[in-house]
């Protein structure tokens, strides 16, 4: 898949297509799923004035692309519900699974949660962990964190995205929302900011609820923009961290936190010509095993690649691979 031509991304001004505007003067393409774009109302009054060349198209800086499976027959597809890779120098998508089915996110959720964060808190503000973000189940995976603890919000997203804490989740949003919900209101009005409207969340970490999905193509568009953060994309590199804190009774806590991705680890390969920059990982039972990776080819080109549900671990990192070796130079 090739990014969409300007012509073709007339289709993505949902305010022409609402108005019946017919102002592209070439050839217009209407999109069976417009993503919205802002402004809308002098984007109408410049297509009518047929000035299209002062519009800021959505798409302009986005891979774009078509409904059909593509570069399947080349890997093991099968071990996996959906997966995308993303050359974001070139607007090529040239490998493409299910990339806009919705799908249970897991702790790839903490992406969003992750870049709320930087983009609405202070890393060096101190945040009190609530006893409902130390609530966690034993079995889900957590940063250790107990009621009371006094730690940084920088220390919270190491513990979010290298240990993928249910805790720190839930004290970052408590911390940038007040609650739950709210955060998760946030959620929701980012997502479609950013044109993942095949997206809804109701939680900050990923834990398995009905009304709490995404899709590839979503997870491209949110980690996309994350990865323009430099703090976000500093953490995203860690490899290990070492959190120092006080818990409720002003004793001093340490915690070593390594990397759950296999890649930083060192305990799986990337493809020859291939550098794996960082990524988030997730595993639930009804979400299976994911992935969002930012590698680098040789070329410079930045890689978005994105395996969700697959059946296993290894079949994870083996179709990650898979995609990479034949799609990703």
């Amino acid at each position: 898949m090739k990014c969409i031509s300007k012509y073709v991304l007339c289709g993505l001004l949902s305010i022409a297509l609402a108005m019946q505007v017919t102002g592209c003067s070439k050839q217009s393409v209407v999109l069976e799923n417009p993503y919205p774009v802002y402004n809308t109302a002098s984007a109408a009054s410049l297509i009518q004035s047929g000035k299209e060349e002062g519009l800021s198209y959505f798409g302009t800086n986005l891979c774009v692309g078509g409904l059909e499976n593509i570069g399947l027959e080349s890997t093991d597809e099968q071990v996996c519900e959906g997966a995308g890779l993303f050359n974001t120098s070139t607007g090529a998508i040239p490998y493409a699974k299910n990339i806009y089915e919705r799908l249970y996110p897991a702790s790839t959720t903490k992406i969003m949660t992750c870049y709320l964060a930087l983009q609405y808190g202070n890393l060096d503000d101190i945040v009190t962990v609530s006893a409902d973000a130390a609530n966690m189940a034993s079995d889900s995976s957590v940063c250790g964190l107990k009621a009371g603890d006094q730690i940084t919000l920088r220390d919270l997203l190491y513990g979010l995205m290298m240990r993928s804490g249910n805790d720190a989740a839930v004290a970052i949003a408590e911390y940038i929302s007040g609650d739950i919900d709210t955060f998760a209101g946030l959620m929701n009005t980012t997502a479609a900011s950013l044109g993942a409207t095949g997206t809804h969340f109701v939680n900050p970490n990923g834990l398995p609820d009905d009304n709490h999905y995404t899709t590839v193509y979503d997870l491209y568009l949110i980690f996309q923009a994350a990865i323009q953060d430099e703090t976000f994309l500093e953490i995203l590199k860690t490899t290990d961290y070492t959190a120092n804190y006080m818990d409720a009774a002003g004793v001093p806590v340490s915690q070593e936190w390594t990397s759950t991705n296999k890649y930083l680890a060192g305990t799986e390969k990337a493809p020859d010509g291939i550098t794996i920059l960082g990524g988030k990982t997730g595993t639930t039972g009804e979400a299976g095993y994911c992935l969002v990776l930012l590698s680098q080819n040789t070329s410079g080109q930045n890689i978005i690649s994105i395996v969700l549900k697959a059946d296993c671990k290894s079949n994870l990192y083996l179709l990650m691979n898979e995609m990479l070796q034949q799609y990703g130079n």
